[in-house]
């Protein structure tokens, strides 16, 4: 399927996030333009699994995620949000950050990134692309805190100085574990999600670390099937034949149980185009 002309990606991407016009550039434009994001397409890693780069220039994210209607990870999403929030009349640029839900001894390279968005004379983050759990607009000040719909609470610390290893800022959430997908210490106070500084980043950088992510031996992204998505009232996650779905406070989990079952659940729960031949052609299944 052919990628459409720039001047009509903007309704394509409207149509595949479920809404009928573009928001404007406002806090509230941006609050349903990341809604929409992120309960209509799926964090996903499984090109990957099937031996498919990763490609994060703006015309293969958008025929990816909006053409064939398939979801993706942090630089493939952000990449997607970024280009749309430039039509829109939004001014994005993308902030790399540290993932820190794993031994908090250990310092991780920088595999994630973000979005830092001016509006009206303020700085806010928003991210299209963390899998870990929802993660709504926020406010770039010291102590700043949000609710998401899957009763989580987020919260903004200024935590160093710009360049340090442990970062300047740091996401940090609080809320159900269930509404996660699974790297999270169970938990309801306050656990670190990522870190990160205001530094520039450069289009090569980004290659970079994408390109890392993708390939690199060992890692969450070379060994494991992952999809993910925020529902309006909870979160969903699928790790190899494993789902887990937290919607309305209760929580559920249940293993696939074959390429059928595998591909269904891609597309009617993480609203992806994937077909039962490519479910049978995971290692997953192999």
């Amino acid at each position: 399927m052919a990628v459409p002309p720039e001047s009509d990606r903007l309704t394509a991407y409207l149509a595949r996030v479920g809404m009928t016009d573009a928001p404007p550039p406002t806090r509230q434009g941006l609050d349903r333009l990341l809604s929409k994001h992120r309960q209509n397409i799926a964090f996903e890693n499984l090109d990957i699994m099937l031996g498919r780069g990763i490609r994060i220039d703006s015309d293969s994210a958008f025929g990816k995620l909006v053409t064939r209607r398939r979801g993706g990870y942090c630089f493939e999403q952000n990449r997607l949000l970024a280009d749309m929030m430039a039509l829109m009349g939004f001014e994005p640029r993308p902030l790399l950050a540290r993932v820190r839900l794993g031994p908090p001894d250990i310092v991780p390279l920088r595999s994630h990134v973000t979005l830092l968005v001016m509006l009206d004379g303020a700085v806010w983050i928003a991210d299209g692309g963390f899998g870990g759990s929802d993660v709504p607009v926020l406010p770039l000040a010291d102590g700043a805190t949000a609710t998401s719909p899957d009763g989580a609470t987020h919260r903004l610390r200024r935590v160093g100085d710009a360049g340090t290893l442990s970062g300047e800022w740091l996401l940090e959430r609080a809320g159900p574990h269930a509404a996660t997908d699974g790297r999270a210490q169970p938990h309801e106070d306050w656990q670190p999600q990522y870190s990160f500084d205001l530094a520039h980043v450069a289009p090569d950088d980004l290659e970079q670390c994408n390109h890392w992510t993708a390939t690199r031996p060992g890692t969450r992204f070379t060994t494991l099937h992952i999809a993910s998505i925020v529902l309006p009232d909870g979160f969903a996650s699928l790790t190899d034949r494993t789902l887990t779905v937290h919607q309305g406070g209760e929580k559920s989990v249940r293993e696939l149980a074959d390429p059928a079952d595998y591909a269904q659940v891609l597309r009617t729960l993480f609203n992806l185009g994937f077909s039962e031949e490519e479910a049978a052609a995971l290692p997953l299944f192999g």
